[in-house]
């Protein structure tokens, strides 16, 4: 057991130093091409020529690149042994560089993991480790960018090993997922890489009413969740309808970016990073944000754009929560925080990781609630995701009837007998109801 210990923490101290490195190069790189492009006031009419470029790299170059970084990276795990071809890493890099420079909703985070699972995965190569071995090393580079990417090693590391399967954490993972996380988020703060931490000022004290107002935002977050992954879906049905070669399709995409942009203004173009930290702050955001949001970042990741998913669910989950807050008189601080996590857990299935982020971004004293509403909204999303290639290891409920091992893309849910028993017997009791006379 110290061998294996003292093994593991070797090597996944090593990707973790290799990691932070590449994250810090990648955002240096990011925030500087960000600040260059957002200079000129019309910088997202390149969005379609943006698109484009994406496209071409991508297809010629790295197809494994295509998307939202991490999704790719997961469906390696799941299908090659974690084998990822070298040729992703600096396709990746720059073809999400191009996309956000000109305005592409996406993130940050999907193409850090997918850089670092990569150059873990050539790491695995040079040192010539079994597919056992090379899977838990790659595993090790999704922590590790997650962590280095939103300054948050501990969730980085819960989330490396959580986001493979729903229902189900790979223990084992555990000890080398901290290490790498951990000094991935040194190496990159350490190079000057600035996080983002919010300390939320006003938490109300806890009474009954307010753990159920918690408890109805976890519901709330999980429909918006739901829509998000929905949305997802419906631009890439889309996408595939299209019979077109792939760069007109980009221009198609990049386009429609454009008007939608005349539309509602540039607020939801790029990270977003501004919506957010202004929700945070308790500043007021378009009621309609969070369905806008879904639908820019829709179209940039199916019509040829490239970049990440969860920074858009952060923009999402901020928003949603604070229009819950509005409808509800509540704190809209508190309740974006709340939502940014809780949107997160149901949309990512990873309720555990977002409940710890919550910790991590916001401190102690909203950890308990927004764990609860992580959670509720987990089930709430049902069996489905904006990561396609994770395994179902566990239902989220006994009243619904799948298959344990499908991937979440082929996932087919009905009810089960008993429950669909239940549930007419209940309608015949509520027409009985309504068909008794009033008493008198």
């Amino acid at each position: 057991m110290f061998a294996s210990v003292f093994k593991w923490f070797v090597l996944a101290t090593l990707t973790g130093a290799i990691v932070g490195l590449s994250t810090t190069v990648f955002l240096k790189a990011l925030a500087w091409s960000i600040a260059i492009a957002e200079g000129r006031q019309a910088y997202f009419l390149l969005l379609p020529v943006a698109f484009v470029v994406s496209i071409v790299l991508i297809k010629r170059l790295a197809p494994d690149a295509e998307g939202h970084g991490t999704e790719k990276v997961i469906e390696a795990i799941h299908t090659k042994s974690g084998r990822i071809k070298a040729a992703v890493i600096p396709v990746k890099l720059v073809a999400t560089i191009v996309t956000l420079a000109c305005g592409g909703s996406a993130g940050k985070e999907g193409p850090c993991a997918q850089i670092g699972a990569g150059l873990a995965s050539l790491f695995a190569d040079l040192l010539r480790l079994s597919d056992h071995d090379r899977k838990k090393i790659v595993i090790c580079g999704i922590s590790a960018g997650f962590a280095s990417v939103f300054g948050t090693p501990i969730a980085g590391a819960i989330f490396g090993v959580e986001v493979l399967f729903v229902g189900s954490m790979l223990y084992e993972v555990l000890l080398p997922s901290f290490i790498a996380g951990v000094t991935a988020y040194e190496i990159s703060s350490g190079f000057g890489v600035q996080y983002f931490k919010h300390s939320v000022s006003v938490v109300p004290v806890f009474t009954e009413t307010f753990f159920v107002e918690v408890a109805l935002a976890g519901v709330f977050m999980g429909l918006c969740a739901f829509v998000m992954v929905e949305t997802m879906r419906a631009g890439e049905k889309l996408a595939n309808r299209l019979r077109v070669a792939p760069a007109v399709k980009g221009l198609i995409g990049g386009a429609a970016l454009v008007a939608l942009t005349f539309v509602f203004s540039r607020r939801f173009l790029g990270l977003g990073l501004d919506t957010i930290e202004a929700a945070l702050k308790g500043v007021p955001v378009p009621w309609y944000a969070f369905a806008v949001k879904s639908v820019f970042t829709s179209i940039t990741l199916n019509f040829g754009g490239s970049g990440g998913i969860v920074t858009p669910i952060f923009f999402v989950g901020a928003a949603a929560g604070t229009l819950y807050a509005h409808l509800t008189g509540l704190d809209p601080a508190t309740f974006a925080a709340i939502g940014l996590v809780a949107v997160l857990a149901g949309a990512a299935n990873t309720p555990i990781a977002a409940a710890i982020m919550a910790l991590e971004m916001f401190g102690p004293a909203l950890g308990p609630y927004a764990a609860v509403a992580c959670v509720i909204s987990f089930l709430m999303t049902g069996h489905r995701s904006v990561y396609p290639s994770q395994i179902l290891a566990a239902a989220k409920s006994p009243s619904l009837q799948v298959h344990l091992g499908d991937q979440v893309e082929r996932i087919q849910t009905e009810m089960e007998p008993a429950a669909m028993r239940r549930l007419a017997e209940w309608r015949r009791i509520v027409r009985r109801t309504r068909r008794q006379p009033p008493s008198s």
